[in-house]
């Protein structure tokens, strides 16, 4: 059933989606199958958490599921409701209850706005069953929700629009005549539409009020067409377009420099590379799991603090997500730009892939194999393996690569950060040489 508006409705309220099956980008939850589209049809309703980015569907979705089991619905808002309305929503549930038999679904938004107190106000009433409780957050409900009410909904995590499914959303909205802009005959380029999926961020709200400001704002040409293009949705929104193509050489361009500056030790171009990334949409957790390379392939233990630095910023991010965590990855950017540099663990990944391209699959040496049966004890495994512990300092001369690559070195330690002392432990260990060559020492009997 479609709801009714008139064209002063924003666009993006208009375009909110009528049915389960016009609902985009949410089909990990609502696809054949899945969690929430199987309670849906069986009728097993349960309480649950919508946890996700703005404009990811959480408030849309939530009507929908009223509709769809033709449940009581109410709304309740963490910001401006307290616990004299929270009274006031039970009291007509019960009502409800009485004469339909049916719970009626409570739609909390931004239930992490609530106090303890507030939240321990819903338990009984999703206990009994009274209410189906239905709460939309953007924070991690681990931090914001109070324990025993987190034990009785199940969280349902939703997802930033991807840049395909913003596409149907966009081009939904300007052919739909009944409730779009069909009826304003409009021509976007392609370089506008990837403009205003860029500047959205996966949000479709966001991307709707774009695409309604960019279209209004153009002038119609003599055909009477609105031909809509990266620079027009730039000035009708007071911004200047920064031109990023994720999937083009752009993305590839700007994360080089990126890597590049950290590398030379640039904080001050790195954290400009930075933010002209995440400025023009690029996905965060693309930056993050490249500064998680970044680490071990440029700094690695030189300083082995690096991984966890960029680790927790990528951590930050699916946490908290913008604009907090935005200062994360800059965080981790700066220190791994200033960080002591070394890539012996990049060369030794190499090199060691050549060896086993170089000399095959090499046998692994019987006296370092497990014995669990008397067949393989009886055909020499294990035979021979001297056991460090049993031994002052845990030093034993024995060999563990394969016999046909005995001496071989992958991993040569830098002379910089952390590095040095690497070098000096293998050196106190049986380790020696010149610069960063070393060769097993063998103990004389």
């Amino acid at each position: 059933m479609r709801t009714m508006h008139t064209k002063a409705t924003p666009l993006a309220t208009r375009m909110r989606p009528d049915s389960i099956d016009e609902v985009v980008g949410q089909d990990h939850i609502l696809g054949p199958a899945r969690t929430l589209r199987r309670a849906l049809d069986t009728g097993r309703l349960f309480s649950m958490l919508f946890w996700g980015p703005p404009g990811s569907g959480k408030t849309t979705i939530a009507r929908l599921v009223a509709q769809y089991t033709e449940s009581p619905f109410e709304t309740f808002s963490a910001v401006i409701s307290g616990l004299k309305e929270l009274r006031e929503v039970i009291s007509a549930a019960q009502k409800n209850y009485r004469y339909k038999l049916k719970p009626t679904i409570l739609f909390v938004d931004e239930i992490h706005r609530f106090n303890k107190a507030q939240q321990d106000a819903f338990l009984p009433h999703v206990e009994s069953g009274l209410i189906i409780l239905i709460g939309a957050t953007t924070q991690n409900p681990s931090f914001e929700i109070i324990p025993p009410l987190l034990s009785r909904v199940r969280v349902m995590t939703l997802k930033s629009i991807g840049h395909e499914d913003m596409k149907i959303i966009l081009n939904r909205a300007i052919k739909d005549k009944a409730r779009g802009l069909g009826d304003m005959n409009i021509t976007i380029e392609e370089d506008a539409l990837n403009y205003i999926i860029t500047i959205s961020q996966g949000d479709a709200r966001s991307a709707l009020n774009a695409l309604e400001s960019a279209v209004y704002f153009a002038q119609p040409n003599k055909r009477n067409e609105r031909v809509l293009n990266a620079s027009s949705v730039a000035r009708s929104l007071d911004k200047r377009p920064l031109f990023y193509d994720k999937n083009g050489e752009e993305h590839y361009n700007l994360i080089s420099a990126l890597h590049k500056s950290m590398r030379g030790g640039d904080p001050q171009a790195s954290i400009y590379w930075l933010y002209r990334m995440l400025e023009a949409g690029e996905d965060p957790l693309f930056i993050g799991r490249r500064l998680i390379r970044f680490a071990s392939e440029d700094v690695g233990l030189a300083d082995p603090k690096a991984l966890e630095v960029a680790l927790t910023a990528y951590n930050a991010w699916e946490r908290v997500g913008p604009p907090e965590a935005k200062l994360s990855l800059a965080q981790a950017v700066i220190y791994l730009s200033i960080a002591p540099k070394s890539n012996a663990i990049y060369l030794a990944e190499n090199s060691v892939k050549k060896e086993i391209e170089k000399s095959g699959a090499q046998p692994v040496p019987l006296y370092l194999r497990n014995a669990p049966t008397k067949m393989m004890k009886d055909m020499g495994y294990s035979k021979g393996y001297i056991y460090p512990h049993n031994y002052p300092d845990g030093e034993v001369n024995q060999e563990y690569l394969p016999e046909k690559i005995r001496g071989k070195i992958f991993y040569r330690p830098s002379d910089k950060g952390f590095e040095v002392d690497i070098k000096k432990m293998m050196s106190q260990k049986g380790y020696a040489g010149k610069g960063n060559v070393f060769k097993k020492e063998k103990e004389t009997a």
